[in-house]
């Protein structure tokens, strides 16, 4: 019997190369199309069994097939845990752009500090991160209101502080 654990590799190839797939045919490109533009000395079948899920790509060689592509990275990585619902683990995934121009005054301090987190943050780090629980019942105790107060004001579709699918569990 497979245990979940032992699924998780799997999932995640499955569902990167689908959206590998996807980002390719969104481009109109066919596997030699995107071979040639990236430059890159592998094989077609190689590249198919990445887009099929058989076999794990390196983050080096996803990085370059993005860029290839001229899509973001971590936009992929976002997209492919959200399809697998990896923060269900994890926490929620917090756009800190939104955070930092939020009006709701309970979250004060989330708001501080995610504008010193963008302001002291290289340009080419992601605005998203990721709090997990632990994180979540730190910032709840900072702003002075419950957890659950707190998961509630973030998920709120209105405030755009939470990536879509993005769940915590027990």
């Amino acid at each position: 019997m497979t245990s979940a654990v032992e699924r998780i590799p799997a999932t995640v190839s499955r569902v990167l190369g689908d959206e590998l797939l996807s980002l390719r045919r969104g481009h109109g490109w066919t596997r030699r199309d995107l071979l040639e533009r990236s430059g890159l000395d592998i094989a077609l079948q190689t590249l198919a069994t990445y887009e099929l899920g058989t076999r794990q790509c390196t983050v080096v060689r996803l990085w370059e097939l993005m860029e290839a592509m001229e899509e973001p990275l971590d936009e992929l990585v976002i997209r492919v845990m959200q399809r697998i619902g990896e923060q269900q683990v994890s926490g929620l995934i917090v756009d800190l752009r939104a955070a930092a121009r939020t009006t709701m005054t309970d979250l004060g301090p989330f708001k501080a500090w995610a504008r010193v987190r963008l302001r002291t943050s290289p340009e080419s780090q992601t605005p998203f991160v990721r709090l997990g629980r632990a994180a979540l019942e730190a910032l709840a105790k900072v702003c002075g209101i419950d957890l659950d107060y707190l998961v509630r004001r973030l998920r709120d579709r209105r405030t755009g502080l939470i990536c879509a699918g993005s769940r915590l569990m027990g």
